[in-house]
């Protein structure tokens, strides 16, 4: 077994989403950030770090935590817990798939909900090894294939 912090043993996976609006959208407000909160206030996630992406049309990038951008009292209280995890290198990134004149927001969290798990996984002797996202559009080709497959007259 090799060396680790103690704070890999209380750390589950951690996921990310980047979430395009139109520039007259409003990012992060009202349902989103409600939604956002109820995930973390009943313990399936933990925020790591929130971000306001805004792309101008000629195609620069500005960073901005959430927190300074939206001031409600949810998502003051979701900013408090997370850090600044992001480079401008990696804002850069994230930035990338962004269509010029939009906003987005970025969701850096931790999947709290498997914790219990993992721990018990450990307590065996086992730890997580790897951990993935399936994007939604090869979920969906798996699913056209498969109903093609099964709907399709079969050739004997």
């Amino acid at each position: 077994m090799t060396d680790q912090s103690p704070f890999v043993d209380e750390l589950g996976p951690v996921d990310y989403v980047v979430v395009e609006f139109p520039p007259d959208g409003q990012a992060f407000v009202d349902e989103m950030v409600a939604e956002l909160t109820r995930l973390h206030d009943v313990g399936l996630i933990r925020v790591l770090d929130l971000l306001v992406l805004v792309k101008d049309e000629d195609g620069g990038v500005e960073g901005h935590e959430a927190g300074d951008v939206i001031t409600t009292a949810q998502m003051r209280r979701l900013q408090d817990r997370s850090s600044e995890i992001f480079s401008t290198a990696d804002v850069d990134l994230l930035a990338a798939s962004m269509r010029p004149g939009s906003v987005a927001g970025v969701i850096v969290w931790e999947n709290a909900w498997v914790l219990p798990l993992l721990t018990a996984a450990r307590r065996a002797g086992g730890q997580m090894v790897a951990s993935g996202n399936i994007p939604l559009s090869a979920l969906l080709a798996s699913i056209e294939a498969e109903l093609t497959a099964v709907l399709s007259p079969r050739e004997t």
